[in-house]
């Protein structure tokens, strides 16, 4: 039996070779967001890397777990579809970032836990689920075959008993064909001037209905369904005001100089949970992977083949699916606020199922 974060209390950071594995789960969920972020808009793909290792660093040695950081992906979504220009996702990101630390300061949360209850929580988490499935399947059928050739690898590699050592396997699939394509990079510091973005800032009504988007998906995702896994994987005593009060802080500071805005995530999580990664070393990994790539290497990850990350992806959904109904007292509506949040969006489904929740409570 492995043993858990909480009986390694005097490895909170350990590097062995599964925290390596683990840092793979975390980063199927961030590359095709910002390097589809960095073809659309003025952020440099080099900047918004560093930004995510400082803060994969910071966050795990704060938390010692392997908390995630990920990008906001109502944000996100409103840019891919053209509808978020580079100033308007600026100005929400320093509007949740203000939001996100009112909320924490006070506490907010931990009222909202005991309001909205855990099958609203987990359904979320479902939700999210869904989503990765979506887009991992979404992403392989790009490149049917290279999709399948890397799914292979990596059932070969859990079939010869290496599953946690199979989310690389299939990784180094990736980097191979990316390498073939574009060559060994040559090492280039990011422009000072792509780090400093603040003047772009344009709060319009758009970003503001941005904000709106997101916050409710932060608060239900980034927040509370984080704060339960946390708990579920790593016994960690982490609430979701302490969630809100850090990606408060890391988009205050990080925002104006070319971040994405960022967030925690039950995605990331039990991506790194499946992979193997059981404390804080696999931040640490994966925030030197980031900085590393970002100044050796950018180039390569936009020839990533994004057919390869929708593989891991499908492997880190239906770890969390597994999570989220294994736990689940109240499967109706577990399932039916995921299917919701597939359907329409993780915030609004958080809403309808949060009012679902109280009005049974309330007829009961």
């Amino acid at each position: 039996m492995e043993p858990s974060a909480l009986q390694q209390e005097d490895a909170t950071v350990d590097l062995a070779w599964n925290e390596v594995t683990g840092a793979v789960g975390d980063s199927a969920t961030v590359l095709p967001i910002v390097v589809a972020v960095a073809v659309l808009t003025e952020l440099s793909l080099p900047v918004m890397l560093g930004w995510f290792g400082v803060f994969q660093v910071l966050w795990g040695l704060h938390y010692g777990v392997p908390v995630s950081v990920e990008p906001m992906k109502a944000l996100a979504a409103l840019v891919v579809a053209g509808a978020l220009s580079t100033g308007e996702l600026v100005a929400a990101g320093l509007l949740l970032a203000g939001v996100l630390l009112v909320v924490g300061a006070t506490d907010s949360l931990a009222r909202v836990e005991r309001l909205v209850g855990q099958p609203v929580v987990r359904g979320v988490q479902f939700g999210v689920a869904l989503v990765l499935l979506e887009t991992g399947v979404g992403l392989g059928l790009g490149d049917p075959r290279l999709a399948v050739v890397a799914g292979v690898a990596g059932v070969a590699a859990v079939a010869a008993g290496h599953w946690r050592a199979s989310g690389v396997v299939v990784f180094l699939v990736g980097a191979t064909v990316a390498v073939a394509e574009v060559g060994v990079p040559s090492p280039a510091v990011p422009s000072l001037s792509a780090a400093f973005v603040l003047p772009t800032a344009d709060l319009s009504s758009g970003a503001l209905e941005a904000s709106l988007a997101q916050v409710a998906m932060t608060v239900g995702n980034a927040a509370l369904a984080t704060a339960v896994l946390l708990g579920d994987f790593f016994e960690a005593d982490v609430s979701a005001d302490e969630l809100s009060t850090s990606m408060g802080a890391m988009n205050a500071v990080a925002v104006p100089f070319g971040a994405f805005p960022m967030c925690h995530g039950s995605g990331g999580v039990a991506g790194k949970y499946a992979f193997g990664a059981r404390t804080a070393g696999a931040n640490l990994v994966l925030g030197v992977g980031y900085v590393t790539v970002a100044v050796l290497g950018a180039g390569l990850v936009s020839a990533y083949p994004m057919a390869v990350l929708g593989v891991v992806l499908v492997a880190v959904a239906v770890q969390l699916a597994k999570t989220s109904l294994a736990r689940a007292d109240d499967y109706a509506l577990v399932v039916g606020v995921g299917v919701l949040g597939a359907l329409t969006n993780l915030g609004a489904a958080f809403l309808v199922g949060a009012v679902v929740h109280l009005a049974r409570r309330r007829v009961a």
